[in-house]
């Protein structure tokens, strides 16, 4: 028996459907057919979830202790009334959605700290922490990822927060940052599995930023970020690019240093421009390396079921067809005037949430719904056949449920079967209709 949930519109949210059984008889209705195959498996499946900015942890520390406990329970517990997030990304400093330009290490010109004695973790965005451990209390194998926005400023080129390179007489200095940041974290009960060396190191234009072209990453990877955080912190990936999808190039010259790729487990990934075939491009090349879809935003100018579609098409289904094992969100939280960033950072980002007189549930939170709630850490990803206009990706969770993510990409109405270990079952999806579909696997062999 299959049992699925849809959404239609943003008044139709996740609503149960009609339960189809399954059938050993030869189907005489000439439909398009997805085919399940169990026994074709590919990556394993991490996590889903946001990136929880310094502004995104201020307005869940802002919330009265009862409706921030109620809130982040709903967000992270386990069962099936939850969401259940998985994984979040945090940034080592600020990122652009928060209040101000920092880094944990900011010295004056001229002063000299070989020992990170002024490393401060709670310097800005003190929130950070107090509501990561929170989150913990509720799901101690949430999956950590962090990235830096920028490297402090006496290490780069042009002294500013914006833009600028790192300066390859910092390089040893700034594996020394890594290294401190993992380890103060780890001290406060924070467990980082991966770090990023740059946050879009293509994209000079945010704030806080920093350039890092593929040459530099490669350098500092192999000669300084990797042998520090293998001392230092062996438990915590590296994991290059954590880019746009439009310059595989970029972590294919990285990967092709092979003195970067010894130190490197993966690839990260973001969507503002390119393809997700861009990862499985870089995997076919280097396949022992994993694949991550760290960052999208959701404009806060989307249409609510036009961001849930593109979002379900792109970035659960079409990064976990392309090797990744995580689907994050850009930003848990937004407040209702988006009014949290830096001066030129990401205006009108939309969290999961919108955190204001009410609490708002936006498409992110769906789009994570939809998938982090039925596919949970440690499924597996298994075939699954494409059909037009009906994309799809299919995992096998631990519990041996098949959970199949699809959404109706057609202008009108579709009937369709699936089929797996030779049992089939009809169902229909309306015009634009996402939808989250789960069975047994013993039903199907039944």
């Amino acid at each position: 028996m299959i049992e699925g949930w849809v959404t239609r519109d943003a008044n139709s949210l996740l609503q149960p459907m009609q339960p189809v059984a399954f059938s050993r008889s030869s189907p005489q209705e000439a439909l398009p057919t997805i085919e399940i195959d169990d026994g074709r498996t590919f990556q394993p499946i991490e996590g889903f979830g946001f990136a929880l900015t310094g502004g995104s942890a201020y307005l869940l520390a802002g919330l009265p202790a009862a409706d921030r406990s109620e809130l982040l329970e709903e967000l992270f517990g386990q069962t099936e009334a939850s969401v259940g997030l998985s994984c979040l990304r945090l940034s080592i400093g600020a990122s652009d959605l928060g209040w101000t330009d920092f880094t944990y290490w900011d010295l004056a010109p001229g002063t000299a700290d070989p020992d990170l004695a002024r490393f401060n973790i709670t310097v800005c965005d003190p929130e950070v922490v107090p509501v990561m451990q929170q989150i913990l209390h509720i799901n101690p194998a949430v999956k950590v990822i962090a990235s830096p926005w920028t490297a402090p400023p006496w290490m780069k080129s042009n002294d500013s927060f914006i833009a600028g390179s790192l300066k390859p007489e910092c390089y040893a200095a700034y594996a020394r940052y890594f290294v401190k940041y993992v380890e103060v974290m780890r001290g406060l009960g924070i467990h980082v599995s991966a770090v990023t060396p740059q946050n879009e190191p293509h994209n000079p234009k945010n704030e806080p930023s920093m350039v890092m072209t593929a040459t530099e990453q490669a350098a500092f990877i192999k000669g300084h970020l990797g042998p520090a955080l293998r001392k230092g912190a062996p438990e915590t990936e590296i994991l290059c690019w954590d880019h746009n999808c439009d310059e595989p190039e970029y972590p294919l010259a990285v990967l092709g240093d092979a003195g970067a790729r010894a130190y490197i487990g993966g690839v990260a990934w973001h969507l503002y421009n390119g393809s997700p075939e861009a990862m499985s491009k870089v995997w076919a090349h280097y396949p022992d390396k994993k694949v991550y879809f760290t960052e999208q935003w959701v404009s806060s100018h989307d249409d609510f079921m036009g961001a849930l579609r593109w979002h379900m098409r792109n970035v659960v289904i079409g990064a976990l067809r392309n090797w990744s094992r995580t689907a994050l969100e850009w930003n848990l939280a937004n407040d209702p005037e988006f009014a949290l960033h830096t001066p030129s950072g990401a205006q009108g980002a939309m969290g999961g949430v919108t955190i204001g007189p009410t609490i708002k549930r936006n498409p992110g939170y769906y789009l994570m719904a939809h998938a982090a709630r039925f596919i949970r850490p440690g499924s597996v990803r298994v075939h699954s056949s494409e059909a037009d206009q009906l994309p799809n990706v299919a995992c096998l969770t631990p519990d041996s449920r098949m959970v199949m993510v699809i959404m109706n990409d057609a202008d009108g109405a579709r009937r369709f079967r699936v089929q797996h270990r030779g049992a089939y079952a009809t169902l229909e999806l309306g015009k634009g209709d996402v939808a989250t579909l789960r069975w047994n696997v013993a039903t199907a062999a039944a």
